[in-house]
């Protein structure tokens, strides 16, 4: 079915390179756009076709996939592919976006008989790079079924969410979760460190520990090696916390820890720079006490070392406990 299928990619930054190169190593029919014409080229040179613009890969593709970097930038382009989208034609929203955004969206593109489907990844770009990604899904069943065998060349593990808005919605909840663990492995290691305890040892500690984490075992990694370049800026950070900050809002949530994540992040962009990577948030402590993390032996880049598989899609228990 992949194989018969005519895709095109819009958006080919950090993450998206990544996704639409498992695409297209894995022989799909690839068309590709992005602002910058040198990351086009890029692709041209590996064998996919330059679209030319995103109306014209609505018009010319079966399937449109966009991985861009905010709401507003989706709206853009899909504005562009709107009067393309004719019965039979599948958009496929892989950006970090806002759940009412994507439902707007959604129903502009099913209005005109086109299918929607938001399908935000979790895992880090260097999984992203070998397809061992994880997917979140929002859509009906019938189109989840149809287009999962797309998702599963981009990534290890598809997971159906439900109707469209609640894929954005928990993959905003998984990056506040992320961020907030990297605050208090900051605060950790320099508190350890200030102890006068060896880091190496410290990082150990943490990862056969209760304590342990993804964002450990990766972030953790880059700032102690000193690189501190996750490939994840601030100011996306702070977009994707504050779009969770604003699901509890709309829910009347009274979050307490949120403000002040979303407090100290800000603090880190005015002090670092709103393309600052995220792992440089650390360096506020390490300012404010003297004391600098690092230890030898440590990468400064992340390597997914998993083998690249066919991907599957996670089936949720719903077995009764007895």
């Amino acid at each position: 079915m992949t194989n018969e299928l005519k895709v095109g990619f819009i958006g080919l930054g950090n993450v998206g390179a990544k996704l639409s190169g498992s695409l297209l190593r894995n022989g799909v029919d690839l068309s590709v756009h992005d602002l910058n014409g040198d990351f086009v080229q890029a692709f041209v040179a590996k064998g996919a076709r330059a679209g030319g613009s995103a109306a014209a890969m609505m018009r010319d593709c079966d399937v449109v996939i966009t991985c861009l970097p905010s709401p507003a930038a989706s709206d853009v382009v899909m504005q562009e592919m709107l009067p393309e989208v004719t019965k039979g034609k599948v958009w496929m929203e892989m950006s970090t976006t806002d759940e009412a955004e994507v439902r707007r969206l959604g129903a502009e593109v099913i209005e005109r008989g086109g299918t929607a489907v938001e399908c935000p990844v979790s895992g880090g770009c260097h999984r992203a790079d070998t397809g061992n990604i994880s997917i979140f899904a929002g859509c009906d069943r019938p189109t989840f079924e149809r287009i999962l065998p797309l998702l599963t060349l981009m990534g290890r593990r598809v997971l159906h969410t439900g109707e469209i808005g609640t894929a954005s919605i928990l993959k905003v909840m998984t990056n506040y979760l992320a961020t907030a663990n990297l605050l208090t492995l900051s605060e950790a290691m320099v508190t350890m460190k200030a102890a006068g305890l060896d880091m190496a040892t410290t990082y150990e500690a943490i990862k056969i520990s209760s304590g342990t984490s993804f964002t450990h075992e990766t972030e953790s990694q880059l700032i102690l090696s000193g690189a501190r370049d996750v490939n994840f800026t601030m100011d996306l950070v702070l977009k994707d916390i504050g779009l969770f900050q604003t699901i509890a809002e709309r829910n009347n949530v009274p979050l307490e820890l949120s403000p002040e994540v979303i407090r100290i992040m800000k603090d880190g962009q005015q002090r670092y720079g709103d393309r600052a990577q995220s792992d440089r948030i650390i360096e506020r402590l390490e300012e404010a006490t003297g004391h600098k993390v690092l230890a030898d032996g440590f990468p400064t880049d992340l390597i997914d070392d998993e083998p690249e598989e066919p991907g599957y899609e996670v089936v949720i228990n719903r077995t009764s406990a007895r």
